[in-house]
């Protein structure tokens, strides 16, 4: 017996868009993508240090200033270039793996779903 999508009185759920699963696909896909660089990329020292700890510092900047509740509330413009900065370094290291049509493709979609976001949130 399917489940009616009747409202109930004191819960919360948030309303989940298209735009938020993709901005989700493009956070996991900066993560996956810093990894893969830090591993392949490097040599054995340097490649264990950089392939877990520039995910790991995505994910902290992420969780500092851009997740829904975020621990520190920046204004918008400081938002957006944080977020930028991500992504830009994602790219680039694209770029470093030899793998430029990957990097401008991840940009293209990555700034896109950051426009349309920021532009909801300031409207």
């Amino acid at each position: 017996m399917p489940q009616d999508s009747v409202s109930v009185p004191g819960v919360d759920r948030p309303n989940i868009t298209p735009l938020d699963i993709v901005r989700s696909i493009v956070l996991v896909v900066s993560v996956g993508t810093l990894a893969l660089w830090g591993f392949a990329t490097w040599p054995l020292p340097w490649n264990v240090v950089l392939g877990i700890g520039a995910p790991l510092v995505v994910l902290l900047v992420w969780a500092l200033f851009l997740s829904p509740r975020p621990m520190l509330r920046l204004h918008p413009f400081l938002r957006a270039a944080v977020e930028l900065l991500i992504y830009v370094g994602v790219t680039i290291a694209w770029w470093l793996m030899d793998q430029p049509v990957v990097g401008i493709a991840f940009a293209i979609v990555a700034i896109g779903a950051g426009l349309v976001s920021g532009r909801r949130r300031i409207a």
